[in-house]
């Protein structure tokens, strides 16, 4: 279930599962009583507030309240809206249940031990006021825990974007498919455990849908995942060749070598200056040595055609030389991984790279690194999905932008979001390390967005396994593990 769905597309689902036979009062049954089944999980009976919208989220929420009741469960149900003027289904759903409902000012708030946010769900396109951003605040400041049915009022789920308030709450329960907005700052903060239920609605409509948008997860890129077969040699899995900076900025080159290395690249190479050859040679053994002061240079030795990935910028630099470098190796028939100093020395001309680019070229900023590239392209979106797409299209390449809730996006529009992200990772050199992760898939033969998810996963579940006091050198270390772990997933799946 990797693949996320936008409010219009979620819609769609239910349209087309209503005309293949399934009436919609059935569908918001089943979706109630999912969210009743998973308060009954997690709770004995307790008192619940009950909030409902003037929507089919506000039905979804009499049919809770009326399975709790039928359970046992102390209800108290309130109503933003006179339940009269509700239509469809939320209006059957409101009729077939038979206790009182009250308006905001007549909340007995001293009763309730769970609240559940049914008000406005993922319908909402617009921010809250009046009574229902009052009623919010009340919520946000009762200290109870909160569920919240579909999405967090006041919360687009498309974008992760609030515009004012919003519900915070302990649980999120969704249907079918997650939203992005689920998983995006700031609603991933608001959103507490997201939990995807299913509701009846059959896989095939992924088909006529056609989503773009995925959860970062194994099963997205499994496919493509290399794995050496019995007769493989250190060519046969790639070669990957790392450009490297002066004596004094060589540590960040060699932490992205050796992460090329650890993911599986069959042979590593740092092509770096006359100057910093020494100082690389005392701290690198399996990782092979070239000289490489000039751009003739460096296009010399990427010439060799079993050269099949190059990592560029860690520690080399925000120079002219740079450039001329990264340009040089924008020439040879291997893709390109550009972090750091190689994205940064073209923050005044930003057309020279994009028209250089290729689709399988990988640029991995972090959101400076981003404006410098795209200008005020995230700001001006609000929507950092939107914002990183749209950085795809223009750069020509696949571009990562980090953080949190790291965006991977493609050329051809295909995005990805990442879910396991650890603050351990937030050390420097992280970055580096990461960098040389996607070199080292993509040397492998994976295709570059799907190398580029893969090695974001990877890099994340190394950050949880070191853990407290990481430093970069410590995830070198630890991919091996997180390699390992997600073989483990691989052969039991």
């Amino acid at each position: 279930m990797f693949e996320l769905l936008t409010t219009e597309e979620m819609a769609r689902a239910d349209k087309l599962t209503i005309a293949n036979g399934t009436l919609g009062y059935d569908l918001m049954k089943t979706a109630g009583q999912a969210v009743a089944d998973f308060m009954r999980q997690r709770w004995t009976a307790r008192p619940v507030l009950m909030l409902c919208g003037p929507g089919n989220n506000g039905g979804d929420g009499y049919v809770i309240a009326r399975l709790l009741h039928e359970a046992g469960w102390p209800l108290q149900v309130a109503s933003i809206t006179d339940t009269a003027s509700l239509t469809g289904d939320a209006a059957l759903a409101a009729a077939d249940w038979d206790g009182k409902v009250v308006a905001p000012a007549d909340i007995d708030w001293t009763s309730p031990a769970i609240i559940v946010d049914a008000l406005f769900g993922a319908g909402l396109s617009r921010g809250l006021d009046g009574v229902a951003a009052a009623l919010v605040t009340r919520v946000n400041a009762s200290g109870l825990p909160v569920i919240a049915v579909d999405v967090p009022s006041g919360l687009d789920g498309n974008t992760g974007q609030i515009d004012g308030i919003c519900v915070n709450a302990l649980h999120t329960v969704t249907f079918f498919r997650g939203k992005p907005g689920h998983y995006l700052h700031p609603g991933k903060q608001q959103c507490g455990g997201v939990h995807v239920c299913d509701i009846g609605i059959e896989q095939e409509v992924l088909g006529d849908i056609a989503p773009s948008t995925f959860l970062n997860q194994p099963s997205l890129w499994k496919p493509y995942f290399p794995v050496p077969d019995q007769q493989a040699h250190k060519y046969a899995r790639g070669a990957a060749y790392v450009l490297a900076g002066g004596p004094f900025e060589s540590g960040a080159a060699r932490l992205g070598a050796m992460a090329a290395l650890r993911s599986g690249a069959g042979i590593v190479k740092l092509l770096c200056p006359a100057a910093a050859l020494q100082v690389n040679a005392c701290h690198l053994t399996e990782v092979m040595l070239q000289k490489a002061d000039s751009e003739q240079d460096i296009r010399e030795a990427l010439s060799d055609m079993r050269v099949t990935a190059v990592l560029a910028g860690p520690g080399m630099g925000a120079t002219e030389s740079t450039k001329l470098k990264v340009l040089k190796a924008l020439n040879a028939q291997a893709s390109i991984v550009l972090d750091a100093d190689a994205l940064t020395c073209f923050q005044s001309a930003p057309d020279v790279l994009f028209s250089a680019l290729r689709a399988d070229d990988v640029l991995t900023p972090h959101p400076g690194e981003f404006s410098r590239l795209f200008g005020d392209l995230l700001e001006k979106t609000g929507d950092k999905l939107n914002a990183v797409r749209q950085a795809a299209k223009i750069s020509g390449a696949v571009v990562l932008l980090k953080g949190d809730d790291t965006v991977i996006a493609a050329p051809s529009g295909q995005a990805a979001i990442n879910t396991n992200g650890s603050p351990w990772l937030a050390t420097a050199g992280s970055g580096d390390v990461l960098a040389g992760i996607i070199t080292g898939l993509i040397a492998q033969g994976m295709p570059s967005f799907e190398a580029t998810c893969a090695a974001v996963w990877l890099h994340a579940e190394a950050g949880h396994l070191s853990g407290p006091g990481t430093i970069a050198g410590d995830l070198v270390v630890a991919l091996r593990q997180a390699c390992q772990k997600w073989w483990t997933i691989e052969k039991m799946t």
